[in-house]
């Protein structure tokens, strides 16, 4: 059993991973959400799926423990900097859960670095910008699909409590906000050619549409879709009830 957590250079970053689980069987990377962190990404459902795999946890440019450094926040280079990570720990091959943010970075691996990705699951996870709902994507909305002044409470607590210069924060909320309104670096082609085998998820109150999703499973040629029933973003990686069975039985 190894547990623990370390840093790596990559790209320029002193990158904060945590390791959970047996070493054994494929790994899984588990990649957070945008101005999240490990465990407020993943604290509900990271015991059971380390229960009987190895997991990497990453934490992404200006994320949680990881400075940030002198470069925008893009897609491209976050799916990098993970590949590279990989490429530190001598992981050839692994699955991948990302969420949001997350979700687009394990998508970019996926799409740019196919014999890197075994199986693939994309929450809340959108191919183009037109996929998140007009509400979302304007913050005049007061939408019950954006996080609530609790969620951004907390996510401003976990970056105090961990972040190397927690005077950034707003700097580092202003990257975040910039690198979730880019234009997105993927085309239908790309979808059609992806190799993994994909699990699509997001709530029904979610910031992408249903309809988008869809679109996504009937793209990607090895995929499948779950809708979790009164869920909203930011609690999509809470429903344990409803998505642990799913994704054991996707990733075993």
């Amino acid at each position: 059993m190894t547990t623990g957590s370390a840093y790596a250079k990559v790209n320029g970053l002193e990158m904060y991973y945590e390791l959970h689980g047996p070493d054994s069987g494929r790994p899984l990377v588990l990649l957070h959400g945008g101005v999240l962190t490990i465990g407020l990404s993943f604290g509900a459902v990271l015991p059971a799926l380390a229960a009987t795999r190895r997991v990497v946890a990453p934490e992404l440019q200006g994320h949680g423990h990881t400075a940030d450094i002198e470069r925008a926040m893009s897609v491209p280079d976050l799916a990098s900097d993970v590949v590279g990570l990989l490429d530190e720990l001598g992981i050839g091959r692994a699955d991948f859960l990302g969420f949001s943010l997350g979700g687009l970075t394990a998508l970019e691996v996926g799409v740019r670095h196919p014999e890197r990705v075994g199986r693939l699951v994309l929450a809340a996870t959108h191919y183009r910008q037109d996929g998140y709902y007009e509400e979302v994507r304007d913050p005049e909305y007061a939408s019950p699909r954006l996080p609530s002044r609790a969620d951004f409470e907390e996510m401003a607590e976990a970056y105090a409590a961990v972040a190397p210069d927690p005077g950034h924060f707003d700097a580092f909320m202003a990257k975040c906000g910039a690198a979730a309104h880019a234009p997105l670096p993927w085309t239908a082609d790309d979808l059609l050619g992806l190799a993994a085998p994909t699990l699509l998820v997001l709530g029904d109150t979610d910031f992408l549409r249903v309809e988008h999703a869809a679109e996504m499973r009937d793209l990607i040629p090895d995929a499948r879709l779950a809708v979790l029933p009164d869920t909203t973003h930011m609690a999509l990686m809470k429903r344990t009830d409803l998505l642990l069975p799913m994704l054991e039985e996707f990733l075993r």
